[in-house]
């Protein structure tokens, strides 16, 4: 059940989290917030101090590094984004260790009124004798991707002690805005310079995803006539009502996150800000076939024409912008990375699991791109919330995993 890589992954996991590096949607930097730049350059601090080398931090926000290879063969790429999600409270995040964990409900000593257990989140009921970390209940833990970083930084740590394991070159990538679909800059694929990659920004223990939803975001802009209420009569046109209009217009008891799963897309209404002269609603449109997300964009511009027609004193516009598409579309032409993927998940005794991933990764980008990279479990759950949790255990074994895909890659598996 434990790994020789616990207590490191436990330390890193928990000095990580504590460290605000919240993604922004709403700013237009490079990265998006300057809190991201704070774990960043520990990072650095400590890739440099165990002997990795070409060390830099780039002027759009990414660390990279080199663990020097031994052998001949495919330089491999591993990456982790530092950013943690805008959904959720993630400022003072106070990680706490639950050791032994005896199988029963956990509470959180900052939110008492809030509970977790096996009825709620299903693999706990799994990790009955783990070790877990989560935080204390007011914020988001942040082992997303946090976890896929500690996984990656004690790997490196491990090859770079033992010089005499084969392997060959290595290179690291850590990003920011993953979150808000902004990660992988067009430079990365060439700063990364390697013939294939992994992200570890998946879930559950034994997952190597190469499918992801296709994503679009869309951004509805109204803006009505403002004027003084009290002389409103025939002349107001309040943008906020407009706006309740479209939202109510758009599907509702189908094609949103609550009412879909498997392979169904959605248009999910995420944020909405403004007044009565001009209101803004972020949108995100998903759907894992090209075809169905244009479906969907094409459902947001047709209800924001309606709503349009009824009111022409206001002015509705709606913008669509590609975040990213299905990797599936580039690796099902060569899943050489996805079956050493494969192998190296059995290496530490788990079975392979791949289903599409109701969501996206780096990886969607890079893939996209031209360099491939799956996506490896790091045994995150509940996400995004407050009740995000993680095993120290299923961390112990995506390292393994890492370090297997290392070994294949090298040729150094019979």
């Amino acid at each position: 059940m434990r790994t020789p890589f616990d207590t490191e992954l436990q330390t890193r996991l928990m000095r990580y989290a504590a460290i605000d590096t919240q993604s922004d949607e709403d700013s237009h930097a490079q990265p998006s917030t300057v809190c991201q730049l704070d774990l960043s350059r520990v990072l650095i601090a400590e890739l440099e101090a165990m002997g990795a080398s070409d060390v830099r931090l780039t002027d759009y926000g990414v660390v990279l590094a080199t663990i020097p290879g031994n052998t001949d063969g495919p330089v491999m790429g591993l990456c982790a984004h530092v950013d943690t999600a805008p959904q959720f409270n993630a400022t003072g995040v106070k990680p706490r260790l639950i050791q032994g964990y005896n199988g029963g409900d956990i509470s959180f000593p900052d939110a008492p009124e809030r509970r977790l257990g096996p009825d709620i989140s299903s693999h706990l009921g799994d990790c009955v004798g783990h070790d877990l970390i989560t935080a204390s209940g007011t914020t988001l833990l942040g082992g997303d991707d946090k976890a896929g970083v500690a996984i990656i930084m004690t790997g490196a740590k491990h090859l770079l002690d033992h010089p005499e394991v084969p392997r060959g070159e290595l290179r690291l990538a850590f990003t920011p805005d993953e979150e808000i679909g902004r990660g992988v800059d067009p430079r990365l694929p060439a700063d990364m310079a390697c013939d294939f990659a992994y992200t570890f920004d998946g879930s559950k223990p034994g997952e190597v995803e190469h499918e992801t939803f296709s994503a679009d975001r869309g951004i509805v802009t109204v803006t009505g006539v403002s004027i003084h209420p009290g002389w409103a009569k025939d002349k107001l046109v309040n943008a906020m009502h407009l706006a309740a209009r479209i939202i109510e217009t758009l599907p509702q008891i189908t094609m949103t996150p609550e009412t879909t799963s498997g392979d169904e897309g959605f248009i999910h209404a995420t944020d909405i800000s403004g007044g009565a002269a001009e209101t803004r609603i972020g949108f995100i449109i998903r759907d894992f076939e090209r075809e169905g997300l244009e479906q969907k964009g094409a459902i947001l511009r047709v209800v924001c024409d309606a709503v349009a027609l009824t009111e022409p004193r206001a002015t509705i516009t709606c913008e669509i912008t590609p975040q990213y598409r299905n990797m599936r579309y580039w690796l099902e032409n060569d899943m050489t990375p996805v079956h050493l993927a494969h192998e190296a998940v059995r290496d530490v005794g788990l079975e392979p699991i791949s289903v599409p991933i109701r969501g996206g990764t780096d990886g969607s980008r890079l893939t996209e791109m031209g360099l491939p990279c799956p996506n490896i479990f790091t045994g995150m759950q509940e996400i995004h919330g407050p009740l995000e949790w993680i095993s120290v255990q299923d961390m112990g074994k995506a390292t393994q995993v890492a370090l297997r895909l290392v070994a294949r890659a090298a040729g150094a598996v019979e």
